[in-house]
């Protein structure tokens, strides 16, 4: 199920809100790409955060390059929780970059509504097995091409045609630093995946 209701959540108003929905959303993309920046950025409670310290051991195992700076990474998910209007939440999950975490994403994409996949143009193949994860599941995505100071731009054509992405598929540019941004990106995927599931859920009693 992708979303749950609630009888007894607490209105923006400070009444009792009976048709509170929750939306789970799951943020993905490479190691290093900004998931736990996004979900930090866009939160409106304290994020939670599984990071680590990256290890020397590690070195050989996850690849930094282009990510130098990098001193953490996410082991489990990062979880934070955004209000989009009154009556509409959104759950995020951020999922693990490094391929040795994968394993996790299945449990984590259990009730999705759908995806936000994070894009660095400066390594955009690192994007690839989260977009393929998607596709091949049906779960509903955009990509969101996370904008890093020095980074060539491209157009969301550029990025659509380099990834092969299915027709439609929305590809947005965005900060993940800045909170109006993320949150632009999230009314976006939610709009598109509530298309899509009406969409296929017309073409099953067609």
């Amino acid at each position: 199920m992708a979303y749950e209701r609630s009888d007894s959540n607490t209105g923006a108003d400070g009444g009792v809100d009976t048709t509170a929905l929750a939306l789970k959303i799951l943020v993905a993309g490479g190691f290093g790409v900004g998931k736990t920046t996004l979900v930090g950025a866009v939160s409106e409670i304290r994020p939670l955060r599984t990071e680590e310290q990256l290890s020397r051991a590690g070195e050989t195992i996850d690849d930094t390059g282009g990510v130098d700076r990098k001193t953490t990474t996410t082991v489990a998910m990062d979880f934070g929780r955004i209000t989009i209007r009154s009556g509409l939440s959104l759950y995020l999950f951020g999922t693990p970059g490094q391929d040795r975490f994968w394993f996790l994403w299945d449990e984590l994409s259990q009730g999705a509504l759908g995806a936000v996949v994070l894009a660095d143009t400066r390594r955009l193949e690192d994007c690839f097995p989260a977009v393929d994860y998607f596709e091949h599941r049906k779960i509903p995505f955009v990509v969101a091409v996370n904008c890093f100071v020095g980074a060539r731009n491209y157009g969301a054509h550029d990025v659509s045609r380099a990834l092969d992405l299915d027709r439609g598929t929305p590809v947005v540019l965005c900060d993940a630093r800045d909170r109006d941004s993320g949150k632009e990106v999230l009314i976006r995927l939610v709009e598109y995946a509530g298309r899509m599931h009406t969409a296929r859920l017309l073409d099953s009693v067609g």
